[in-house]
């Protein structure tokens, strides 16, 4: 049984078609407040320990990286129509170098539960809070994955992560 929040199963469905089309948008902050969105393509929404959680793939040289590592905490937002250009800006260039949030006119907002913003122009966000986080290790991928994913030895981190809050706009 799943906690008081809505279901999260609910959103499945939209949160599974998004990742598979173009991505979600990861929004995350870091002790020094500095907000950065990246685009995500590889993600899980399920139960463990009887609660909601979001399992997001996060390789350890992405500043995204750094900032949940900060924080412990991140948000998923659900791009609405008509967000490629940002999803595809988001998922090639660095938070590093370029303030994504006032280079796209993003419009961001506190979350409820976490330090992470919310993006207001997307249809639902996941608050989540990560509880621990597993290393891809190369020894436990299969040669012909490593070959196509992982050719720089850049292996993602697996924050497995609980969903605190989940806010949905004018969607369902």
């Amino acid at each position: 049984m799943l906690s008081n929040l809505p279901n999260v199963y609910k959103f499945s469905s939209l949160i599974n078609t998004s990742l598979a089309k173009e991505g979600l948008l990861v929004a995350s902050s870091g002790v020094d407040g500095k907000i950065n969105v990246m685009t995500i393509g590889w993600g899980k929404v399920g139960v463990l320990w009887s609660k909601p959680f979001f399992l997001a793939f996060i390789r350890k040289s992405r500043y995204t990286y750094e900032l949940i590592e900060q924080s412990g905490d991140f948000t998923v937002n659900v791009p609405p129509k008509g967000f490629k250009k940002i999803i595809d800006f988001c998922g090639t260039k660095t938070g590093r170098k370029i303030d994504k949030i006032k280079k796209l006119g993003l419009k961001v907002q506190p979350s409820e539960a976490v330090k992470s913003p919310t993006l207001s122009d997307c249809l639902v966000t996941l608050e989540c809070k990560v509880m621990f986080k597993k290393r891809m290790v190369k020894k436990d991928i299969p040669s012909n994955i490593r070959k196509r994913f992982y050719h720089n030895d850049d292996y993602h981190i697996c924050y497995f992560s609980e969903i605190v809050n989940i806010t949905s706009r004018n969607i369902l």
